[in-house]
């Protein structure tokens, strides 16, 4: 409603004497002027700008006899001032304005400048007036003088004898004699008015009082704390004439305020409270409202240590109420008790290194014009008598500060309650919400047609949230000072507006007074066009128009003579210019109800009525104008339209002649109200949100007048009342209501301390330093589960069921469950008396129809504390249930929450069980990050340390034994850090670090444990099932995510496991994991100049060709943004054919031939057709020769582009092809040949197949083994003959080996003989020697076989192969990070 901005400002005062210091600020009824009081001196100031006009002092002599200057009071048309003083005087003083061109200050324009000066009034509403002050009566009451109240055209003085003087602002005493307060007749109401008890004591006086116009009376607080209102009972003021009436409860009255707009009477307390009350309209009783008080939640150390109340004072726009206590500090509370801002806490009250600070006294305060500043003499109590001795402290002496507001543009326009944005104003700038919603949501809306800035970001996929909720920043308008000089408070210059603006489509329309034609008038403008009155469409208006309100396309208005009037409104098109048309629909008197015009704060014409559409006779009905909504001092009347009477079919008369139904008698709906939302849109899927009433009610929170519809339009109950009134609590004011998105919006004041920036002692009394500074931040909040929780409390389950089930598509619909349990239970769980009827069944019953069911109760579990877990989960179920359907339901994540219930309520064998399931689903659903959880968890069971679980590892180093040495001091570690990579992508990074050797075991020292031992039995479990299932993409991704040292399990389960039992179903399966197409011939082969078995080095040179570069930008771009570019990164894993290693690293021998891919799709690289090649090339001994890179001719046949483009075709991804070499390294070092076999037919590369024999040759092999591969192959080349006569080439180049292979057989070695090649205790052990001739072997020599085949690879290359492998064995580990 109400936020402070920046920082305070400090008036210049002239400095002088202590004495001199100002005690009393007032202004004058206008606000334009202020009286400041010192001791001796009366000071006249003008608001704006804020400067000092005149100031009167007072003579020695004469001011020892009046004594010091006390209250000040202003005659209504500010001409005069009464000032009291300690001795029981009452000054009176003339203000007279030299007229004439003689201003103290004016604004000055640049010449030519387009101002107006002949405006009227311009000069003495923009200049600061030359005014003159004049002593013109004294008038001695002799007692002192307690309080002064301007009463219309007379002054009431109430004075410490008990008296109440009337006396003409002339200077005399009316000519009647003043009347005792004690004879007065004081009763608690009016209705045994004659039976009224006298105040009885003699000495009794009225210590503060305060008049109020629209309740025709005084508020008063006496002298011994006893608080009443006294009433005139006819228009004759004497004693016998007044009655009084008081309440019971009040007993330490402070001081009072009265607002006259809500008929309030703001009673302050020697407590620090502020009780605030009302007249009952039947028997004229003081009712208690509400109560303004700070609680021990909000303020600890604070809220009863404040002091009395020492001044209560309402804003101009009687919106928002100012207190400060005689301990210092103020606060802002909304009209009905929303608490916007106090001083007692929070930067305001603490410096930023925490110390507490002295709080701000405040002995006057007086709010400027429209509310925007509120001018405050501060006093800073008990350093006033330091002054002497620090006289350069000028903040601690007494002066006047000026506090600045920006306040909600419902305090003075509240038709603005039908928009769905926030917009805030301040003197000279606007607030708003960047974004434009509404008009996103619904095109006829109105509502203000701003661009949406370009702060606004998304974030909810609802709509219009991503523009209303994207950020806390606002939209801030400045308006220009020009404007404002002669336009402030904003304004246009010949008109006043009086009832407010609203938009309609694209018209703003707005009700004013003409100055010029002295008339009340309705005009629209059109968006478009410049705000102009040749552009404007003028209908005059009978009387003036206080209120005005847009619903659809009508127009209702609340006028001074307390009737309300209903306009059409409609666009026309007059020749070239676009105007909307006026008329008159309906007029209807209020003045039987309203007592006085200005108590009417808001007029609303809505389609809510007690009907909900259902049962009206006509189902259109439920769209129209169907009821007014008055907001009458904060009483919500409401005025239905009669439908008692026969209904006119509306097809029958033209509908702009029609006579529009009569309203019925006003009914009350709620009490204490200060906004009320509604909206013109309709939506079937959200229609609770969307015909609701929503009402703000300041301390008490927030209203719904929700309607209640039957299920599947069945026939509603009689007895069943068809809308319910819902209280509910926020904790922010709200400003807006976003209807479909349940969203409440609003603003809060934030502070900034700077006092750090301010170290020198002379700065330290700076008001920056003393005050934060002040901004103002954009909040949200969500309101769906009181509503829920309100509906189930009345039993209306059904009805929260529907509502709940329209919104859950909303992004925070969990939260919004999660809250309502979350509540419930922490009430009712914490709750001292048993609950005789618990609500958390019914809650936990509702949460079960969403399917966020399982989710909502673990979440709310794990944020709430463990001592109340066994109340909620004997309300949702027993935790190990819920864990077993999470399983089912295949939602692990949850799993895993409720296992940490489980763990903390059950015994470790139960939690042990239950997270042995949930290991083994989250193995078989490939969930690494929740593995690793698991493995952790399960150890932290096993080692007794439940409470407090181990961290998750990090990387691991694999021992020498687990085998992930290729070759010398090539250790590739499945790193643990790449966590986060998304699975399936290979990342490699080359970690510059010392060899591992053989420290590190996986999981901890004591790895011989039986925890260790349990854990690893699972995953070899599973190692094992992926092995039988041929899954061999998942046994790598399982082996690199969870650091199972694979080659070690292997080279156990090599006779076992590890078998290939079915070379085929092996082949077959391997091609689909891996996306690697089956190899086919196509027709044009049977004549193909290759078919003698050169197409094999066409494709692979071509392959070969393609550069290093290429493939690394692919994957790059892939997203392994991680690998760096300038590292060969595919050579690292040690490929084990010449080919690759070549194409990686191009030596100076050779110049590399390039193949550019045409397109990139995802990972494939898909090489459109052959024609793209750029160089001629030659077949010499069946390899290409690069002749010339820029050759533009050919010298290949179309059968041979064929064959070339199809042998590129039959290769998979290259991402595939990286996971397949890696996997044959696994399978090569663990000795398990068959997979080797398998994988060198996939790849159809014969050199893995040599190697492979020379493996065989070398050493000694399990004769089984040897025997299953022969029969493997077998079957492979009876499947290619019979249906993948694709493979039949490839198998005919290595039938050569394929024979040695037979005969390697026979000999059958002894299988306990094998060793594996590099798996010894440490890498030392293998010579170095020896390695490097494998490894030559397996690249580099190709037997007599291969040649005679017709794949004959040239010598040269094999050199430049050998000499980079050479390059490459630097010593150092490669990390490959698998994921």
């Amino acid at each position: 409603m109400y936020f402070l901005s920046g920082w305070p400002k400090r008036l210049l005062c002239p400095v002088g004497s202590p004495a001199e210091a100002p005690v009393h600020v007032q202004s004058d009824p206008q606000r334009t002027l202020l009286a400041v009081l010192a001791a001796a001196r009366l000071s006249i100031w003008f608001s704006r700008p804020s400067v000092l006009i005149v100031t009167y002092k007072e003579l020695a002599k004469s001011s020892s006899q009046f004594g010091p200057y006390k209250q000040a009071e202003w005659r209504p048309d500010s001409t005069m001032i009464a000032v009291s003083t300690a001795n029981g005087y009452i000054l009176f003083f003339h203000i007279t304005s030299t007229r004439g061109d003689k201003y103290l200050y004016e604004p000055v324009y640049p010449k030519g400048s387009p101002q107006m000066k002949g405006t009227p009034h311009f000069k003495e509403e923009q200049c600061a007036p030359a005014l003159t002050l004049e002593m013109k009566k004294v008038l001695d009451l002799q007692a002192p003088i307690t309080s002064l109240q301007s009463v219309l055209e007379d002054l009431l003085v109430a004075t410490a004898d008990g008296q109440l003087h009337l006396i003409h602002w002339e200077g005399m005493t009316n000519g009647k004699k003043a009347i005792n307060i004690s004879t007065v007749p004081f009763s608690l109401d009016l209705q045994s008015s004659r039976a009224g008890s006298f105040l009885g004591f003699a000495d009794v006086h009225i210590r503060d009082m305060e008049y109020c116009a629209t309740l025709d009376g005084f508020a008063v607080v006496f002298n011994d704390g006893k608080v009443g209102f006294i009433t005139p009972v006819s228009s004759r003021f004497t004693a016998e004439q007044l009655h009084g009436v008081w309440p019971q409860d009040v007993v330490d009255g402070t001081c009072v305020a009265v607002n006259n707009k809500y008929r309030l009477m703001a009673f302050g307390c020697a407590s620090g409270s502020v009780q605030v009350y009302t007249i009952d309209n039947t028997t004229g009783a003081m009712l208690l409202s509400h109560k303004l008080e700070l609680t021990a939640k909000q303020y600890p150390d604070i809220w009863n240590k404040t002091g009395a109340v020492k001044l209560v004072r309402w804003s101009p726009d009687n919106s928002v109420v100012m207190v400060t206590w005689e301990g210092g500090g103020f606060s802002l509370w909304s009209v009905f008790g929303a608490q916007l801002i106090c001083t007692l806490g929070g930067d305001f009250a603490y410096r930023s290194d925490g110390t507490k600070k002295d709080p701000l006294m405040i002995n006057s305060m007086s709010w400027g014009a429209e509310g925007y500043h509120l001018w405050v003499i501060s006093g800073f109590g008990s350093q006033n008598t330091e002054l002497e001795s620090e006289p350069k402290s000028i903040v601690k002496q007494p002066g006047i500060l000026l506090f600045q507001f920006i306040k909600s543009a419902l305090t003075v326009n509240p038709c603005m309650s039908n928009q769905e944005q926030v917009l805030l104003q301040g003197e000279d700038r606007l607030y708003l919400n960047c974004g434009d919603a509404s008009q996103t949501q619904n095109p006829r809306s109105s509502s203000v047609h701003y661009k949406p800035s370009s702060l606004a970001e998304g974030g909810f996929e609802s709509q219009g949230l991503s523009t209303l909720l994207g950020h806390r920043h606002w939209h801030v308008v400045q308006i220009s000072n020009t404007y404002l000089e002669s336009n402030w408070p904003i304004r246009e210059q010949n008109m006043i507006v009086t009832g407010g603006l609203a938009w309609w489509n694209d018209f703003i329309v707005l009700a004013c007074y003409n100055i010029s034609d002295r008339q009340e008038e309705l005009r629209v403008y059109l968006r478009t066009s410049n705000l102009d009155n040749a552009f404007a469409h003028v209908t005059k208006a009978q009387a003036e128009t206080l209120l005005l309100s847009v619903f659809r396309d009508m127009v209702v208005v609340f006028r001074a003579d307390c009737s309300i009037c209903l306009y059409s409104i409609e666009r026309k098109s007059e020749g070239p210019n676009t105007t909307a048309g006026i008329q008159v629909l309906q007029e209807v008197s209020m003045s039987r109800y309203i007592p006085h015009p200005f108590l009417v704060v808001s007029v609303t014409l809505t389609s809510v009525s007690t009907e909900n559409g259902i049962t009206l006779k006509m189902p259109q009905q439920a769209r129209d104008a169907e009821s007014i909504m008055l907001n009458l001092a904060g009483q919500l009347i409401m005025m239905q339209r009669d439908r008692s009477g026969p209904q006119i079919r509306e097809k029958d008369s033209n509908p702009n002649q029609r006579k529009l139904l009569p309203f019925c008698p006003p009914v009350v709906l709620a009490q204490s109200v200060e906004n009320v939302w509604t909206t013109c849109r309709a939506n079937k899927q959200k229609r609770h949100l969307l015909e609701a009433l929503w009402l703000s009610c300041g301390g008490a929170g927030m209203k719904v007048w929700l309607p209640l519809f039957p299920r599947d339009h069945r026939k509603p109950h009689s007895f069943l009342s068809q809308r319910i009134m819902l209280p509910f609590h926020i904790n922010i004011y709200p400003l807006a209501v976003l209807f479909e998105d349940a969203l409440v919006l609003g603003a809060v004041n934030d502070t900034v301390l700077y006092d750090s920036l301010y170290t020198r002692s002379s700065a330290r009394e700076q008001l920056e330093v003393l005050f934060p500074f002040c901004v103002v931040e954009r909040t949200s909040q969500i309101y769906l589960h009181h509503i829920l929780r309100q509906l189930l409390v009345r039993n209306l389950g059904e009805q929260a069921l529907l509502l709940a089930q329209s919104c859950s598509t909303l992004p925070y619909f969990p939260h919004v469950l999660e809250l309502m349990l979350h509540e419930v239970l922490e009430e009712e769980a914490t709750s001292r008396e048993p609950i005789p009827d618990p609500l958390l069944p019914t809650v936990a019953k509702f949460i079960t129809e969403f399917p966020l069911f399982l989710q909502t109760v673990v979440h709310c579990a794990r944020k709430t504390e463990y001592a109340l877990w066994n109340y909620l989960f004997a309300a949702v179920g027993n935790p190990k249930d819920l864990f077993e359907e999470c399983l089912m339901a295949q939602d692990l994540d949850t799993a895993a929450s409720y296992l940490i219930i489980l763990q903390n309520m059950e015994v470790p064998a139960v939690s042990r069980q239950h997270a042995t399931l949930l290991f083994n689903t989250a193995l078989e659903q490939g969930k690494w990050d929740l593995c690793r959880h698991m493995i952790r968890f399960l150890k932290a069971i096993g080692s007794g340390e439940s409470e407090t679980p181990p961290s998750t590892p990090t990387a691991q180093e694999p021992s020498s034994s687990g085998g992930f040495e290729f070759f010398r001091n090539r250790s590739i570690s499945l790193s643990q850090s790449a966590d986060n990579v998304p699975a399936s992508k290979f990342s490699l990074q080359k970690t510059l670090s010392m060899p591992s050797g053989p420290s590190g075991k996986r999981w901890s020292k004591d790895s011989d444990c039986a925890e260790n031992m349990y854990i690893d039995m699972m995953l070899w479990r599973h190692a094992r099932r992926l092995l039988e299932e041929v899954r061999l993409k998942d046994l790598g991704c399982f082996a690199a995510q969870l650091g199972f040292e694979l080659i070690s399990w292997l080279c156990k389960e090599r006779a076992r496991a590890a078998r290939v039992d079915n070379f085929v179903i092996a082949l077959k399966r391997l091609h689909k994991d891996f996306l690697w197409p089956l190899p086919i011939i196509p027709a044009s082969s049977l004549s193909s100049p290759f078919k003698n078995g050169k197409l094999r080095t066409v494709g692979e040179q071509l392959l070969k060709s393609q550069s290093a570069d290429r493939f690394l930008n692919l994957e790059l771009d892939a997203g392994l943004s991680n690998v760096q570019r300038s590292q060969s990164w595919l050579s690292n894993i040690g490929p084990t054919h010449h080919e690759i290693d070549t194409a990686l690293s191009p030596g100076p021998q050779m110049q590399e031939a390039f193949l550019s891919p045409l397109s990139n799709k995802g990972d494939e690289c898909s090489i459109g057709s052959a024609t793209d090649l750029t160089e001629s090339s030659s077949m010499v001994d069946g390899d290409w020769t690069v002749v010339d890179e820029n050759f533009s001719t050919l010298s290949l046949t179309q059968s041979e582009l064929e064959h070339i483009s199809m042998e590129l075709a039959s290769k998979g991804p290259h991402k595939s092809q990286v996971q397949l070499r890696y996997l044959l390294h696994i399978f090569m070092e663990a000795g398990c040949l068959d997979w080797c076999i398998v994988i060198g037919l996939i790849l159809r590369e014969s050199s893995i197949i040599n190697q492979i024999l020379v493996i065989i040759q070398t050493t000694e092999v399990d004769g089984e083994m040897l025997q299953n591969i022969k029969t493997g192959l077998h079957a492979v080349d009876r499947w290619a003959s019979a249906d993948c006569p694709g493979y039949k080439p490839f198998l005919n180049i290595i039938k050569p080996q394929l024979q040695k292979l037979s005969e390697t057989t026979e000999e059958q070695v002894h299988p306990e003989a094998f060793q594996p090649v590099t798996v010894g205790k440490a890498p030392e052990q293998t010579s170095p020697r020896a390695e490097e001739s494998r490894g030559s072997s397996g690249h580099g020599s190709i037997p007599q076989g291969e040649v005679a085949g017709g794949g004959v690879v040239s010598r040269k290359e094999e050199n430049t192969a050998r000499a980079e492998e050479e390059e490459t064995f630097q010593d150092g580990t490669y990390d490959c990070c698998v994921s």
